[in-house]
Protein backbone atom coordinates (compact mmCIF):
# COMPACT_ATOMS: atom_id res chain seq x y z
CA UNK A 1 0.00 0.00 0.00
CA UNK A 2 1.72 3.64 -1.03
CA UNK A 3 1.59 6.05 1.88
CA UNK A 4 -0.60 8.93 1.37
CA UNK A 5 1.26 12.38 1.40
CA UNK A 6 -0.74 16.03 2.17
CA UNK A 7 1.06 19.22 2.82
CA UNK A 8 0.63 21.82 5.30
CA UNK A 9 2.02 25.33 6.87
CA UNK A 10 2.04 25.90 9.70
CA UNK A 11 2.26 29.89 11.03
CA UNK A 12 4.12 29.85 14.07
CA UNK A 13 4.79 33.48 15.60
CA UNK A 14 1.66 35.72 15.79
CA UNK A 15 3.30 38.32 14.90
CA UNK A 16 4.02 37.23 11.25
CA UNK A 17 0.70 36.47 10.92
CA UNK A 18 0.33 40.49 11.69
CA UNK A 19 2.78 41.73 9.78
CA UNK A 20 1.97 39.61 7.00
CA UNK A 21 -2.12 41.17 7.57
CA UNK A 22 -0.48 44.62 7.73
CA UNK A 23 1.03 44.82 4.49
CA UNK A 24 -1.74 43.00 2.38
CA UNK A 25 -3.78 46.41 4.04
CA UNK A 26 -1.24 48.76 2.56
CA UNK A 27 -1.00 47.17 -0.46
CA UNK A 28 -5.14 47.43 -0.88
CA UNK A 29 -4.69 51.25 0.06
CA UNK A 30 -1.89 52.02 -2.55
CA UNK A 31 -2.13 49.58 -5.33
CA UNK A 32 -5.18 51.01 -7.29
CA UNK A 33 -7.37 47.66 -8.74
CA UNK A 34 -7.08 44.21 -7.45
CA UNK A 35 -4.95 42.51 -8.90
CA UNK A 36 -6.22 38.91 -10.63
CA UNK A 37 -6.84 36.81 -8.79
CA UNK A 38 -4.63 33.70 -10.12
CA UNK A 39 -6.29 30.31 -11.79
CA UNK A 40 -5.59 27.46 -8.63
CA UNK A 41 -4.14 24.55 -10.28
CA UNK A 42 -6.29 21.66 -12.04
CA UNK A 43 -7.61 19.48 -9.24
CA UNK A 44 -5.29 16.40 -9.02
CA UNK A 45 -6.89 13.28 -11.39
CA UNK A 46 -7.70 9.61 -10.12
CA UNK A 47 -5.44 8.23 -12.36
CA UNK A 48 -2.46 5.93 -10.84
CA UNK A 49 0.68 8.15 -9.93
CA UNK A 50 3.38 8.71 -12.10
CA UNK A 51 6.04 5.68 -11.56
CA UNK A 52 3.05 2.93 -10.69
CA UNK A 53 2.24 0.32 -12.85
CA UNK A 54 -1.13 0.31 -14.18
CA UNK A 55 -3.32 -2.49 -12.40
CA UNK A 56 -3.36 -5.86 -14.58
CA UNK A 57 -7.08 -6.51 -14.86
CA UNK A 58 -9.06 -9.06 -13.15
CA UNK A 59 -9.22 -11.63 -16.08
CA UNK A 60 -5.82 -10.90 -17.44
CA UNK A 61 -2.49 -12.20 -16.21
CA UNK A 62 -0.03 -10.75 -15.16
CA UNK A 63 2.22 -10.34 -18.22
CA UNK A 64 5.67 -12.48 -16.40
CA UNK A 65 2.52 -15.46 -15.68
CA UNK A 66 1.65 -15.42 -19.17
CA UNK A 67 5.66 -16.10 -20.32
CA UNK A 68 5.73 -18.68 -17.68
CA UNK A 69 2.92 -20.31 -19.47
CA UNK A 70 3.59 -19.92 -22.79
CA UNK A 71 7.23 -21.35 -21.52
CA UNK A 72 5.70 -24.01 -19.76
CA UNK A 73 3.58 -24.74 -23.04
CA UNK A 74 6.01 -25.54 -24.89
CA UNK A 75 7.91 -28.33 -23.08
CA UNK A 76 6.73 -31.28 -24.45
CA UNK A 77 5.56 -34.07 -21.45
CA UNK A 78 7.70 -36.67 -20.83
CA UNK A 79 6.19 -40.05 -21.51
CA UNK A 80 4.29 -42.44 -18.91
CA UNK A 81 6.04 -45.32 -17.71
CA UNK A 82 4.35 -48.45 -18.32
CA UNK A 83 1.55 -49.48 -20.10
CA UNK A 84 -2.28 -48.95 -20.03
CA UNK A 85 -2.61 -45.65 -19.20
CA UNK A 86 -6.15 -44.15 -19.69
CA UNK A 87 -6.53 -40.35 -20.11
CA UNK A 88 -8.52 -38.53 -17.59
CA UNK A 89 -7.77 -34.64 -18.57
CA UNK A 90 -6.20 -33.30 -21.24
CA UNK A 91 -5.82 -29.46 -21.66
CA UNK A 92 -7.75 -28.79 -24.49
CA UNK A 93 -11.39 -28.83 -22.15
CA UNK A 94 -12.55 -29.57 -18.92
CA UNK A 95 -15.15 -32.55 -20.26
CA UNK A 96 -15.46 -34.92 -17.02
CA UNK A 97 -14.72 -32.57 -14.51
CA UNK A 98 -16.28 -29.21 -12.39
CA UNK A 99 -14.87 -26.33 -11.02
CA UNK A 100 -15.41 -26.59 -7.28
CA UNK A 101 -17.18 -23.30 -6.08
CA UNK A 102 -14.64 -22.48 -3.07
CA UNK A 103 -15.29 -19.78 -1.56
CA UNK A 104 -12.80 -17.20 -2.74
CA UNK A 105 -11.73 -19.14 -5.77
CA UNK A 106 -9.20 -18.28 -8.66
CA UNK A 107 -9.70 -18.44 -12.24
CA UNK A 108 -9.94 -21.70 -13.76
CA UNK A 109 -9.32 -21.30 -17.62
CA UNK A 110 -7.51 -23.92 -20.48
CA UNK A 111 -4.98 -22.85 -22.73
CA UNK A 112 -2.41 -24.17 -24.54
CA UNK A 113 -2.77 -27.49 -23.44
CA UNK A 114 -2.79 -26.59 -20.12
CA UNK A 115 -5.21 -26.12 -17.17
CA UNK A 116 -4.35 -22.90 -15.44
CA UNK A 117 -6.03 -22.59 -11.74
CA UNK A 118 -5.56 -19.08 -10.30
CA UNK A 119 -4.56 -18.52 -7.22
CA UNK A 120 -7.72 -18.83 -4.87
CA UNK A 121 -8.08 -16.99 -1.40
CA UNK A 122 -7.33 -19.69 -0.05
CA UNK A 123 -8.25 -22.32 -1.91
CA UNK A 124 -8.75 -23.38 -6.37
CA UNK A 125 -9.83 -26.99 -7.39
CA UNK A 126 -11.33 -28.88 -9.55
CA UNK A 127 -13.72 -32.50 -9.07
CA UNK A 128 -13.95 -35.51 -11.24
CA UNK A 129 -17.21 -36.12 -11.98
CA UNK A 130 -17.57 -39.57 -13.58
CA UNK A 131 -17.44 -43.21 -11.69
CA UNK A 132 -13.51 -43.95 -10.64
CA UNK A 133 -11.79 -47.08 -8.79
CA UNK A 134 -11.30 -46.75 -5.28
CA UNK A 135 -8.16 -49.63 -5.13
CA UNK A 136 -5.90 -51.55 -7.19
CA UNK A 137 -4.95 -47.94 -9.65
CA UNK A 138 -2.12 -45.71 -10.37
CA UNK A 139 -2.45 -42.14 -11.27
CA UNK A 140 -0.20 -39.59 -12.39
CA UNK A 141 -0.16 -36.12 -13.84
CA UNK A 142 2.09 -33.30 -14.70
CA UNK A 143 2.01 -30.06 -12.25
CA UNK A 144 3.49 -26.72 -11.47
CA UNK A 145 3.78 -23.74 -9.55
CA UNK A 146 2.86 -20.62 -11.56
CA UNK A 147 3.10 -18.20 -8.52
CA UNK A 148 2.60 -18.58 -4.68
CA UNK A 149 4.50 -20.19 -2.06
CA UNK A 150 2.43 -23.65 -0.99
CA UNK A 151 1.15 -26.63 -2.27
CA UNK A 152 0.53 -26.62 -6.32
CA UNK A 153 -1.36 -29.74 -6.49
CA UNK A 154 -2.88 -31.00 -3.53
CA UNK A 155 -4.36 -34.79 -5.40
CA UNK A 156 -7.32 -36.16 -3.43
CA UNK A 157 -8.06 -40.09 -4.08
CA UNK A 158 -10.41 -42.50 -2.96
CA UNK A 159 -8.77 -45.28 -0.66
CA UNK A 160 -11.51 -47.96 -0.56
CA UNK A 161 -14.20 -46.52 0.88
CA UNK A 162 -12.36 -43.86 2.32
CA UNK A 163 -10.15 -40.66 0.92
CA UNK A 164 -6.70 -39.27 1.04
CA UNK A 165 -5.18 -36.18 -0.42
CA UNK A 166 -0.66 -36.34 -1.86
CA UNK A 167 0.27 -32.78 -0.95
CA UNK A 168 2.76 -31.65 -3.03
CA UNK A 169 4.21 -28.50 -1.93
CA UNK A 170 3.09 -27.31 0.91
CA UNK A 171 3.96 -25.86 4.47
CA UNK A 172 5.90 -23.11 2.70
CA UNK A 173 6.65 -24.50 -0.46
CA UNK A 174 8.73 -27.78 0.09
CA UNK A 175 6.25 -30.28 2.12
CA UNK A 176 5.40 -33.36 0.29
CA UNK A 177 3.05 -36.14 2.16
CA UNK A 178 0.15 -38.01 2.60
CA UNK A 179 -2.80 -36.70 4.39
CA UNK A 180 -4.24 -37.98 6.59
CA UNK A 181 -3.13 -40.83 8.44
CA UNK A 182 -4.43 -41.99 11.96
CA UNK A 183 -5.90 -38.08 11.95
CA UNK A 184 -2.49 -36.58 11.25
CA UNK A 185 -1.73 -34.74 8.52
CA UNK A 186 0.84 -34.36 5.58
CA UNK A 187 3.03 -32.16 8.47
CA UNK A 188 2.87 -34.89 11.37
CA UNK A 189 2.96 -38.70 9.70
CA UNK A 190 5.81 -41.22 8.25
CA UNK A 191 5.18 -39.99 4.73
CA UNK A 192 6.60 -36.16 5.60
CA UNK A 193 8.89 -35.06 3.26
CA UNK A 194 10.90 -31.82 2.01
CA UNK A 195 12.16 -30.96 -1.56
CA UNK A 196 12.54 -27.61 -3.55
CA UNK A 197 10.36 -26.93 -5.80
CA UNK A 198 10.98 -24.46 -8.82
CA UNK A 199 8.40 -21.92 -9.93
CA UNK A 200 7.78 -22.54 -13.49
CA UNK A 201 9.11 -26.22 -13.53
CA UNK A 202 6.98 -29.10 -14.47
CA UNK A 203 7.10 -32.02 -12.42
CA UNK A 204 5.47 -35.75 -13.08
CA UNK A 205 3.16 -36.54 -9.92
CA UNK A 206 2.35 -40.20 -9.51
CA UNK A 207 -0.08 -42.17 -6.31
CA UNK A 208 -0.67 -45.74 -6.55
CA UNK A 209 -3.63 -47.13 -4.32
CA UNK A 210 -3.36 -50.66 -3.59
CA UNK A 211 -4.86 -52.86 -0.32
CA UNK A 212 -2.60 -52.03 2.48
CA UNK A 213 -0.33 -49.21 0.91
CA UNK A 214 0.24 -46.21 -0.58
CA UNK A 215 3.12 -45.20 -3.12
CA UNK A 216 4.04 -41.94 -4.61
CA UNK A 217 6.57 -40.59 -6.49
CA UNK A 218 7.74 -36.87 -7.51
CA UNK A 219 9.53 -37.04 -11.11
CA UNK A 220 11.46 -40.86 -10.83
CA UNK A 221 12.04 -40.22 -6.97
CA UNK A 222 9.67 -42.71 -4.58
CA UNK A 223 8.95 -40.59 -1.61
CA UNK A 224 5.75 -42.10 -0.54
CA UNK A 225 5.93 -45.64 0.51
CA UNK A 226 3.88 -46.43 3.53
CA UNK A 227 2.04 -49.56 5.11
CA UNK A 228 -1.66 -48.91 5.33
CA UNK A 229 -3.25 -51.82 7.14
CA UNK A 230 -4.75 -51.27 10.48
CA UNK A 231 -4.60 -46.81 9.52
CA UNK A 232 -7.26 -44.59 9.44
CA UNK A 233 -7.30 -42.65 6.11
CA UNK A 234 -9.29 -39.77 6.03
CA UNK A 235 -8.60 -36.28 4.24
CA UNK A 236 -7.37 -33.24 6.38
CA UNK A 237 -11.22 -31.69 7.25
CA UNK A 238 -12.11 -28.71 6.17
CA UNK A 239 -12.96 -27.50 2.65
CA UNK A 240 -10.43 -29.80 0.46
CA UNK A 241 -13.33 -32.63 1.67
CA UNK A 242 -15.23 -30.63 -1.72
CA UNK A 243 -12.35 -32.56 -4.28
CA UNK A 244 -13.65 -35.80 -3.02
CA UNK A 245 -13.65 -38.60 -4.71
CA UNK A 246 -11.03 -37.53 -6.83
CA UNK A 247 -10.13 -33.58 -7.23
CA UNK A 248 -7.39 -31.55 -7.84
CA UNK A 249 -6.22 -28.29 -5.94
CA UNK A 250 -3.62 -25.39 -4.86
CA UNK A 251 -3.93 -23.37 -1.82
CA UNK A 252 -2.87 -19.66 -2.20
CA UNK A 253 -0.62 -20.93 -4.86
CA UNK A 254 -1.21 -20.38 -8.76
CA UNK A 255 -1.07 -23.41 -10.87
CA UNK A 256 -1.00 -25.58 -13.68
CA UNK A 257 -1.99 -29.25 -14.89
CA UNK A 258 -1.84 -31.61 -17.75
CA UNK A 259 -2.19 -34.97 -18.97
CA UNK A 260 -3.90 -36.98 -16.19
CA UNK A 261 -3.80 -40.52 -16.35
CA UNK A 262 -4.99 -43.44 -14.74
CA UNK A 263 -4.10 -46.96 -15.01
CA UNK A 264 -5.26 -50.08 -13.56
CA UNK A 265 -2.60 -51.95 -11.31
CA UNK A 266 -2.41 -55.34 -9.71
CA UNK A 267 -0.33 -54.99 -6.17
CA UNK A 268 2.64 -52.53 -5.02
CA UNK A 269 5.32 -51.77 -7.64
CA UNK A 270 7.56 -52.86 -4.89
CA UNK A 271 8.62 -53.93 -1.20
CA UNK A 272 8.03 -52.13 2.33
CA UNK A 273 11.25 -49.82 3.23
CA UNK A 274 13.41 -52.54 5.09
CA UNK A 275 11.67 -55.40 3.85
CA UNK A 276 12.57 -57.57 0.94
CA UNK A 277 9.09 -58.47 -0.54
Amino acid sequence: MRPSWGLSLVMKAHGSVGFVIGLAVLAGCTGGANPPVPTPPPAPSAATPVGTESPTPSNQAPSGVTALLRQAASVAAAPFEGEGWRLLLSGDSLNGWEEIDFAGRGEVRVESGLVVLGMGSPFTGLRYTNAFPTMNYEIALDAMRVMGSDFFCGLTVPVGDSHCSLIVGGWGGGLVGISSLDGYDASENETTKFMSFEKGRWYRVRLRVTPGRLEGWIDQEKLINVDTRDRRISVRPGEIERCMPLGIACWETGAAVRTVQWRPVSGPAGPLPGKRN
